[in-house]
């Protein structure tokens, strides 16, 4: 399934677009909630200058509370905005002047303001009141001040100060969206020079880039470099292999089997059928040679990018055995499996190669009617495979000759063979982080061929 797919710049355009219309949210939530505390604020000062201002007005006379309400404390509360104003006076329990049913803050301290919020009237007011002692008649006597306005002035400035900071907050997203695409674009040009610099060059110029680039950039550019590294050795490697192939397999095999079974029919002469059995013993060897040619070019290829899976190396091991069972089977030889779960990391198709190449090896050179043992055994650091055969061993040269490319044993050069197996398996187990261990049969008869390979 494909679809179309965003490019780095309108992503990276929408992101800034998104954290700018965060902050725009954010600044107008702030802005919206200082004001109304601002507002609040304010009307409350006054309130508090206006009940001490009336506060202040009251005095004893004659044993009585006298007061003079004055024209001040009311034009105060008038310069916020057109509100209704409601107070009240109380002294002891008795309303002087005022609204007797103006609701009362909380009591407080002498000479302190206390504030409260409440509906009076149907609609909402907010509140101010001061308590003091005035000394009339026998002693003193608690007077309370309170002085309510209602909000809806207070209300109507917060609402328009929202409403300002709306716009100047939409319009920081607008400018804030267009210097984001420009911040995009400006932030994208070296790479798209890089990508421009790439294209234009040929499909056989694998030469390191050179070129100045920002200090983000700078891993890209040299992963980029070393990609092309990789691509020229692979490419040697490619053509290494088709000379070698070319070299190896010079004639049409299936042509010449064909007429050699054609051959073998019509000959009477046994002396002439066991030449023409050989002939076709021999292409179907060079087949078995081709297949490995080919093994060995999976190989290279595939440790460039090797895949790092966990894999069971016994079951591994069990699905190569039962593969190669019937090719036991022809002559007569016995493979037996002791294994445990053993966990490993790898390229499952490349370890199946490698044992199978192993294997194959071992039951290509062992005599008919013996035994081949694979064993596994695990430590808390590696993994080891063994295939131990009953054959010729790996005879007396170095056994590390042996992992080359088309090098066999002094031993073996009666059997034909293309010398790739060993090479094969040592490459994968490489590829890995492991080895390839060769030694002789710990009974001095045949091989011993371990895969060691690091536990998972």
């Amino acid at each position: 399934m494909t679809g179309e797919t965003v490019s780095i710049g309108k992503r990276l355009t929408v992101l800034l677009a998104g954290v700018a219309a965060l902050l725009s949210l954010l600044s107008w939530g702030m802005v919206t909630g200082l004001a109304r505390e601002a507002t609040q604020r304010t009307q409350d000062n006054v309130l508090a200058a206006s009940a001490t201002t009336i506060a202040e007005t009251l005095r004893s006379e004659q044993g009585e509370v006298r007061l003079e309400l004055p024209y001040a404390a009311f034009a105060m509360l008038g310069a916020i905005s057109e509100d209704r104003v409601f107070y009240r006076v109380i002294a002891g329990d008795t309303t002087l002047t005022g609204y007797d049913d103006l609701p009362q803050p909380e009591p407080g301290r002498q000479g302190q303001v206390m504030f409260a919020t409440a509906n009076y009237g149907g609609a909402p007011i907010r509140i101010a009141s001061i308590s003091r002692l005035v000394l009339a008649g026998d002693g003193p006597v608690l007077v309370t001040v309170t002085v309510g306005q209602t909000r809806d002035g207070v209300g109507a400035i917060a609402a328009e100060l929202s409403r300002l900071a709306a716009i100047l907050s939409v319009a920081f997203f607008l400018v804030a969206v267009g210097l984001s695409a420009l911040v995009a674009q400006t932030s994208l040009r070296p790479l798209n020079e890089i990508a421009a610099a790439v294209s234009r060059r040929g499909p056989s110029d694998l030469r390191p880039l050179l070129r100045a680039a920002p200090a983000d950039l700078a891993p890209l550019l040299t992963a980029l470099n070393r990609l092309m590294d990789r691509l020229r050795l692979s490419i040697r490697r490619s053509e290494d292999f088709i000379a070698e192939a070319a070299h190896r397999i010079r004639t049409p095999l299936a042509t010449v089997r064909a007429q050699a079974e054609i051959a073998l029919r019509t000959v009477s002469d046994e002396t002439e059928k066991e030449r023409l059995r050989r002939i076709v013993r021999a292409v179907d060897e060079s087949s078995r040679s081709a297949g490995q040619l080919l093994d060995h070019a999976t190989v290279a290829y595939r440790t460039e990018d090797l895949t790092r899976d966990p894999i069971d190396l016994a079951d591994l091991a069990r699905q190569t055995v039962a593969a190669m069972e019937p090719t036991a089977a022809m002559r007569d030889i016995h493979l037996v499996l002791e294994a445990s779960p053993a966990k490993v990391t790898g390229d499952a198709v490349l370890l199946e190669n490698a044992i199978r190449n192993v294997l194959d090896n071992a039951i290509k050179y062992s005599p008919e009617d013996t035994t081949i043992t694979l064993r596994i055994v695990q430590t808390p650091d590696e993994v080891q495979l063994s295939v131990i055969d009953e054959g010729p061993g790996l005879g007396d040269a170095p056994f590390e000759i042996l992992t080359e490319r088309f090098q066999r044993g002094r031993n073996a050069t009666d059997i034909i063979g293309s010398g790739l197996g060993l090479t094969i398996a040592a490459e994968v187990l490489g590829a890995h982080g492991g080895r390839l261990d060769l030694a002789t049969n710990k009974n001095g008869r045949g091989a011993c061929v371990s895969l060691v390979l690091p536990s998972a």
